[in-house]
């Protein structure tokens, strides 16, 4: 089985950053919900610190919570 590596233990991605929602989308499905971590491939570190990044870059409207579709 191919273990993946932490995306961001892997590269030069010191700090998530709430204020970078280029990023943060990586994490996060079709639907805009916060990719578990058997799919995002990271680990249990910076999973919790993505998806508190998420969550505070939606509070101040950098990323939607959901998409609505009608």
């Amino acid at each position: 089985m191919d273990q993946k590596q932490c995306f961001f233990c892997t590269t030069s991605h010191k700090v998530i950053d709430y204020k970078d929602p280029e990023t943060l989308r990586k994490f996060m499905s079709s639907q805009m919900k916060i990719a578990p971590q058997r799919r995002s491939h990271l680990c249990a570190l910076h999973q919790r610190e993505v998806a508190e990044a998420i969550k505070r870059a939606r509070h101040l409207a950098l990323l939607p919570y959901t998409l609505h579709h009608r």
